[in-house]
């Protein structure tokens, strides 16, 4: 089958790039990997570009195909061809580029060393190998999934406006050690996730879930840390302030009330007389002689109160097997 694309290259030696077309022949079973392989083999041998495992397992891979981070090993050839498109092949956003599709993984490694991946131990270590639960595990798993590909990070929004952001991969990895039984170190993790360029740098645009090969949704990783984070009172980030404005006046009166949203989350805010002309013009100032509240208020606060209990029972669960575990792994 007749396969034709664009591949944006980059020369470090000239610090020139550009686009350029290649036709080549290829099995219809051909991935866009497979389609390289064949352009570098038989046409130009300097088209760069990394690949390992060719089974989307060791996340090698990674690159663009018309501005969508994708694994060239999994992304079927013939579909594109049939509809006559022309795909342009770039490399992954957000990390330097080393040359043609070959990006610097540094940065994103060092974003992964400043979340911690590890186990933290405390003064009490067990003498025995820890005895992991299978729905302990179960609360992990799917962070456990991650192949470090950086298809999350090249479409991070939040990333390209701040590239200090820990990012989507790393987050996604610490979440998995925030619900690791065998870790003695949470308060610190969550302290540290919950600091500057931490999760309430996300900007929930959910490109990261979106192109995530693997499946492991890393938004809803941090949101998973974001929770965490809240339950336990940490509240120094306006965010996680706004967070609890929408907790407290919605089951205060079933609506989120923007007037209570703006001095919790920025007091000095709360000062602009100007901005307080814009709301009250807007309608965002109610009578505070007539408070608006839902009809059925009563539901709501049932939603909160279940939400509450089941809350209550995943963290008395969770210490009760960290419990358990300590005590068989020091019998």
């Amino acid at each position: 089958m007749q396969f034709t694309l664009k591949i944006e290259r980059w020369n470090p030696e000239t610090e020139q790039g550009g686009l350029d077309e290649f036709t080549v022949e290829a099995p219809e079973t051909a991935t866009l990997l497979d389609v390289l392989d064949v352009v570098k083999d038989e046409v130009d041998g300097s088209v760069t570009y990394r690949k390992s495992c060719r089974m989307a397992v060791c996340g090698s891979c990674g690159m663009r195909i018309d501005g969508a981070a994708a694994l060239a090993c999994k992304t079927p050839m013939a579909p594109l061809a049939q509809e006559g498109r022309v795909p342009v092949i770039s490399p992954m956003g957000n990390l330097p580029v080393i040359k043609d599709l070959v990006v610097d993984m540094d940065p994103f490694w060092a974003k992964f060393r400043a979340v911690k991946p590890w186990l933290e131990e405390d003064d009490q270590p067990p003498v025995k190998e820890w005895r992991v639960q299978q729905e302990e595990l179960d609360r992990i798993m799917k962070e456990a999934l991650c192949i470090q590909c950086g298809a999350c990070v090249s479409e991070c929004n939040s990333m390209q406006s701040d590239p200090e952001f820990l990012g989507p991969a790393a987050l996604a990895k610490a979440a998995k050690f925030v619900g690791d039984v065998r870790d003695r170190d949470r308060k610190g993790r969550l302290e540290l996730y919950n600091g500057p360029h931490g999760v309430w740098d996300c900007t929930r645009c959910y490109f990261c879930n979106e192109r995530c090969p693997k499946g492991v949704d890393p938004r809803d990783a941090i949101a998973k840390i974001g929770a965490e984070i809240y339950s336990e009172g940490m509240l120094s980030d306006k965010a996680a302030r706004h967070a609890q404005v929408f907790d407290v006046s919605t089951r205060a009166t079933g609506y989120l009330l923007e007037t209570a949203l703006v001095p919790y989350t920025d007091p000095m805010k709360a000062l602009d007389i100007k901005f307080a002309m814009q709301m009250a013009r807007a309608g965002k100032v109610p009578n505070p002689l007539r408070p608006h509240r839902a009809k059925k208020l009563g539901e709501v606060r049932k939603l909160h109160k279940l939400l509450k209990t089941q809350e209550a029972d995943a963290r008395a669960q969770k210490r009760a097997g960290v419990s358990v575990d300590r005590e068989e792994a020091g019998s």
